[in-house]
This record gives structure tokens, C-alpha cells and sequence, in this order.
């Protein structure tokens, strides 16, 4: 069996739920939008995990919002679709819930649906400071390979040993000293619109990759982010997220997300927009963010 996730928290959890009740001869990971626009081949011994279905794939286990841009997946399919705090929390019932990994579990429910208190943001924590480490959006190198050691790590040994091991802990110094760049940054390129903040860093060359959820401390008063980078010379990639400390927005981003081209859940998703016509979509997206009625 293939096993297809994505490379963060909750790919790591379903990969280690899969790997001890399972023999996964590869896995493979990728960007949930490679599913979306078929750019992955996917056979029929594949099992996607917190990713889009695939009419290809023999299994599926997802718990994102299913949106205009997405493979509806047929009445009977093998695996476990709803909307939940993550997918390893579907992978785990389709085990039987073994209690060892109720931790794991929990703590990837709380990071993937961004159940998240400022200290968990600030000064992390277990799973949820491990989670950030491997979350792609935090820009280290070799991102793909310290995920997939991570795996062997955790098959192994206990978190506690595996958060103070030096690949770890150097991961984790250098993320918090990009975290007080990306401040920096975000101060510097964020503008505050009514109950929206937009971050534009399509006029810096190489800005630096932090804790997402940051913006959020910066600026109480919004209820919703946007952040604009190019992606590549034809495209403005597209960020949308709830706050985590403020939750009073009542648009679904993934729906919204959708209506141009890409897609996400309730509270956070992302589009790519071509590059000649993104000031007025990015406009429009910020519209809808202000009005509900506007979406």
C-alpha cells in the first residue's frame, strides 16, 4: 500500500496510525492542490489521507469542507469523509481508537483546527511545538526529509526523547529566530481593514516564513487574515484564515476559496490567482470578508 498525505501534524499522525496497523510500502507527499489539479498520478492501491479524493485512490480519510473545486467522491467509498478537528481523528476510529495514541490524537485535533491559546502560539508546547516544526509554512530546508525522520523517530520512542533530540531542537531555536523576522515583516507589510488584516508581501523579494498564526497577536481586532506572496512568475498564491483569538467571522473560506480556483475548510484556505488581474480578486476576496453577503 502507497500512503498519500500531506506533510505536516496531521500527515504525521495518520502515517504513524497507518504504519502500526498497516505495511505502508512508500509514502508519498504532497500539496493538497496537486490533487485538486491532477498533477499526481494516483493508483488504485493509494490511500489518501488529509487530502481531496481522488476518483483513482483505493482508500480515502479527510475531514476538509468539500468545495465546488473538488472530486466529489462516490456514494460507497472505502475509508472515512466528514468534517472534524483532523484527519488523523478519522484514521484513529478506523483503527479502534487505541489508547495509546489518544494524546496524539487530541493534540493534532487542537493544532490542525487551530484550538490554539496565544502560549501555544508563543511558547509551544509537545505536539503542538513538534507540529510546528514540521509544518511547511515555517520555511526550513529539507522540510520533506526532517518529516519523514520525524516518522521513524516517532515509531521508535516517546515524543519527550524525540523533542530533544539536536535535529529537533535546532529546528526549533531557528524557528523562533525567523519568528521575530516574520514580525517584523508582518508589521511592516500588513495593513488593517475594518475587521480584515491583509499582508502583502508581493514587494519583497524573499520574506521571511513564520508562525502563521502570529498576525493574530499583532492585530487583535481583526477576525480574518489575508496574505498575498507571488508564487512562481505567473501566479499570486492566496491566504485565508479565520483568527484564532477572535472568532466572530462568519465566512467559509474553503467556500469562498473555491470560487476561484482553490479551496481549504471553514476557517483557513488558500487560491492561486494569475498575476495579471490579482489586485482585483484580492479586493473582492477582502469584500467578502467584510460582508458575509458579499461572499
Amino acid at each position: 500500500m502507497r500512503l498519500v498525505t500531506r506533510a505536516d501534524l496531521d500527515g504525521l499522525a495518520c502515517a504513524i496510525l497507518f504504519m502500526e496497523n498497516e505495511k505502508v510500502d512508500e509514502l508519498l507527499l504532497v500539496h493538497p492542490q496537486e490533487i485538486t489539479d491532477k498533477k499526481v498520478e494516483i493508483r488504485a492501491d493509494d490511500t489518501l489521507a488529509n487530502l481531496p479524493y481522488h476518483p483513482d485512490c483505493g482508500r480515502w480519510f479527510d475531514h476538509h469542507l468539500l468545495t465546488d473545486s473538488n472530486e466529489k467522491p462516490p456514494a460507497q467509498f472505502e475509508g472515512i469523509y466528514r468534517q472534524a478537528p483532523s484527519a488523523a481523528q478519522l484514521v484513529w476510529e478506523y483503527f479502534g481508537r487505541a489508547e495509546h495514541h489518544r494524546r496524539m490524537v487530541e493534540e493534532t485535533d487542537r493544532f490542525d483546527s487551530a484550538q490554539l491559546s496565544e502560549s501555544d502560539v508563543l511558547k509551544p508546547q509537545g505536539w503542538v511545538l513538534l507540529g510546528f516544526t514540521v509544518d511547511p509554512r515555517t520555511g526550513h530546508e529539507d522540510q520533506e526529509a526532517y518529516f519523514r525522520q520525524c516518522l521513524d523517530w516517532l515509531a521508535e520512542e516517546p515524543l519527550e526523547k524525540v523533542l530533544v533530540k539536536p535535529a529537533v531542537r535546532d529546528r526549533i531555536q531557528r524557528m523562533f529566530e525567523k519568528n521575530e523576522a516574520f514580525c517584523w515583516e508582518l508589521m511592516k507589510h500588513s495593513r488593517l481593514d475594518g475587521n480584515v488584516v491583509f499582508t502583502d508581501f508581493r514587494g519583497v523579494p524573499d520574506p521571511t516564513v513564520g508562525n502563521r498564526f502570529l498576525i493574530y497577536t499583532l492585530f487583535p481586532e481583526a477576525n480574518v487574515s489575508v496574505r498575498a506572496q507571488f508564487k512562481g512568475r505567473e501566479r499570486v498564491m492566496v491566504n485565508v484564515g479565520h483568527s484564532i483569538f477572535n472568532r466572530t467571522c462568519e465566512v467559509s473560506v474553503g467556500d469562498l476559496m473555491s470560487s476561484y480556483g482553490g479551496g481549504g475548510h471553514f476557517g483557513a484556505g488558500s487560491t492561486p490567482l494569475p498575476i495579471i488581474d490579482a489586485d482585483t480578486r484580492i479586493l473582492d476576496i477582502i469584500a467578502a470578508l467584510q460582508d458575509p453577503q458579499n461572499a
